[in-house]
């Protein structure tokens, strides 16, 4: 944008859910299992980036967490819109949210073994967190290369909602907001329990109502905000 110091920048935060993922499509629970995009999730990714650029929407700065799935989308995107010359920021704060020791697992055969109440608290509640991974679990987030320099006490071996949300908003606060106060175009491709985190924060929900929000995958929701991170309008449905 262009103006003197009276001008109010207008900065816009467009958040994507990754393509559906091969556990997606299998009906696992994910979590920080690094899985990649599906067929379907290919393209899910391709038509959000032909969604941004029929809409003449094209990001300063990209976002993403360190699962393939989220990588992938934001690449196949930005390649859509021919915008591939961007940063693309990657940080496991934005990962999913860590579904302990059902990672992996088919969610009706989790769903059978606790029960409806309890599979619905862990799932859709806000502070209830799944069964946490134990020591020597091969599941364990220290068992990957790729947070070998992350201290260990800060790796979750499952979390609530709630413990995504605290990471996530540390991160927002600390990296993207800064970009937007500017009056840039930020990109953020991640997943739906951290966008449903950032969600709640951006339209002040509550933990009842932001738990009944969905993400679909590859529909990119669009937030624009004055200087001051004031929420002017919220664009969906493109």
């Amino acid at each position: 944008m262009t103006g003197g110091s009276s001008t109010m920048k207008t900065s816009r935060l467009i958040l994507l859910r990754h393509g559906q993922s091969l556990y997606n499509k299998e009906n696992l629970f994910t979590g920080w299992t690094d899985i990649d995009l599906s067929d379907q999730g290919v393209e899910e990714a391709k038509r959000a980036g032909n969604i941004l650029k029929g809409q003449g929407i094209y990001p300063d700065i990209c976002f993403t967490s360190w699962l393939k799935r989220a990588i992938h989308t934001a690449q196949l995107a930005l390649r859509e819109l021919e915008w591939e010359h961007i940063n693309c920021i990657k940080s496991w704060k934005l990962n999913e949210r860590h579904y302990g020791a059902w990672q992996e697992r088919d969610k009706k055969a989790v769903k059978r073994e606790v029960g409806d109440d309890h599979f619905i608290a862990v799932r859709r509640g806000y502070d209830t967190p799944p069964p946490l991974l134990e020591d020597g679990d091969p599941r364990l987030a220290q068992n990957d290369p790729k947070y070998r320099n992350v201290e260990p006490e800060l790796l979750p071996r499952g979390e609530s909602l709630k413990d995504t949300k605290r990471r996530a908003l540390n991160y927002f606060f600390c990296m993207i907001a800064p970009e937007l106060t500017r009056g840039k175009t930020a990109l953020v491709s991640a997943h739906g329990n951290s966008l449903r985190a950032l969600v709640m924060a951006i339209e002040k929900l509550s933990p009842e109502e932001i738990v009944t929000r969905e993400f679909p995958t590859g529909k990119p929701i669009i937030y624009l905000f004055d200087e001051t991170l004031h929420l002017q309008k919220k664009v969906t449905n493109l």
